[in-house]
């Protein structure tokens, strides 16, 4: 149980606890009190292994990035030895930033008001008139570390290690993807959104397709929102997949992959289903035949997230003459921004004092273990919740006249 007091009680989220088809969907105001995102961004983000970028980031030496965890600022940079270490974003002296460039490149760090200098590593190399302190050495007096771990090429930090390792938090995920060996993908683009929805807004819309027959018609033309199924989870993540159809062959602006080729290792089952995961707390993973798409969610305020979205394919595929992800981009963006919109009416909506917690329609099983996450870590109360896809509990309409007995669950929406 965490040491700090959730502003939740168990009482409030009792109703998410139940089984889908009983429960009801989070109290509103967690989506809005500033108490509440508080609590979320100390008991949560700052003491879960969180996502920052990728190696190819702080690719050579000296390359770093920033991030920003519950406040604090944390530099990524790639060491003189290749090592990948972090800190925190402070100077040793007097507490000042020592950058502010998100991304960047440097032989070593100096702070820009007094002049204290550091190696990539952390050292204190240089601190001007210190000689003759008592009691002052600079071995003692290096960048703060900040725990750093990598998997399949991301990086990930966490503020205060509570002795989870970042394997434990991803249990058994890995299993489920380890063919798309997504260490071997590079970023081919990058488009930041702000978004004016709570974070847990966007997780939830990304973990179902309820809404895309209306909100995302390109999108369910190529893999119907019914066509699909659900993964089970031993740990703080959920996943599944859907089905492409048709002549489609991946997720772009006309279904084609404009001669890209799979991703090697890849099944013939692999190459026809997109699969999408929400990874606690800020990832969320969207895989496809022929490349990858990430989205890290960082919590901006109670009312605002920042999104991150990136694209990776296979360097051999990025280094052909024809090579174009344009369409896949285009596709992305184009569904990123129907998602925000109905997002940001969520939050808006959710202000209301006449609005109470809906019911989640069976197609939401995802979103349910989405919450479950989420409402587990309010009442703090030591109980695990316990999710399971509801593969033989529905089916959809059109497969129920149809008299047919395979039950279809629909995961995850695209990033919203």
């Amino acid at each position: 149980m965490s040491a700090l007091s959730s502003p939740v009680s168990a009482a409030e989220v009792a109703a998410v606890r139940r089984p889908v088809d009983e429960a009801s969907l989070l109290p509103p105001r967690v989506f809005h009190d500033p108490e509440v995102f508080t609590y979320e961004q100390e008991a949560w983000f700052a003491r879960s292994w969180v996502c920052v970028g990728r190696e190819e980031d702080a690719a050579d030496a000296g390359t770093y990035l920033l991030a920003t965890i519950a406040g604090e600022g944390v530099i990524v940079v790639r060491g003189r030895d290749g090592q990948l270490r972090a800190f925190h974003n402070v100077c040793r002296h007097r507490g000042s930033l020592l950058v502010t460039e998100p991304v960047g490149q440097q032989v070593r760090f100096q702070c820009p008001y007094h002049a204290w200098t550091y190696e990539l590593d952390g050292r204190l190399r240089r601190a001007k008139h210190t000689d003759a302190l008592i009691d002052f050495s600079l071995d003692d007096h290096g960048l703060l570390p900040v725990d750093l771990q990598v998997w399949d090429g991301f990086i990930f930090v966490t503020l205060e290690p509570s002795g989870t390792s970042l394997s434990d938090q991803l249990t058994d995920l890995p299993g489920h993807v380890a063919r798309f060996a997504m260490k071997d993908l590079r970023r081919a683009r990058r488009i930041e959104y702000e978004v004016g929805a709570n974070w847990k807004v966007i997780a939830e819309n990304y973990s179902e397709c309820y809404h895309c027959p209306g909100v995302h018609p390109q999108l369910n033309r190529l893999t119907p929102y019914d066509q699909g199924r659900n993964l089970e989870s031993n740990g703080p993540w959920a996943g599944g997949w859907m089905e492409l159809v048709g002549d489609a062959d991946t997720m772009s602006t006309d279904g084609a992959t404009h001669g890209r080729p799979p991703l090697s290792g890849l099944s013939p089952e692999d190459e026809r289903r997109i699969y999408y995961f929400v990874l606690w707390p800020n990832l969320l993973l969207s895989l496809h035949p022929d490349y990858v798409m990430t989205h890290q969610v960082w919590p901006l305020d109670a009312e605002r997230s920042r999104v991150v979205c990136e694209w990776l394919f296979h360097p051999e595929t990025m280094a052909r003459a024809d090579f174009d992800p344009s369409d896949a981009v285009d596709f992305w963006d184009l569904t990123n921004r129907q998602d925000w919109r109905v997002c940001e009416l969520q939050q808006q909506g959710t202000r209301s004092r006449a609005y109470v917690p809906g019911r989640y329609a069976l197609m939401e099983d995802m979103v349910h273990a989405f919450d479950l996450m989420v409402a587990d870590r309010y009442a703090d109360d030591g109980v695990v919740s316990r999710f399971a896809p509801r593969h033989d509990k529905w089916r959809s309409d059109a497969h129920r006249q149809a008299g047919k007995a395979t039950s279809i669950v629909a995961p995850r929406s695209r990033t919203g």
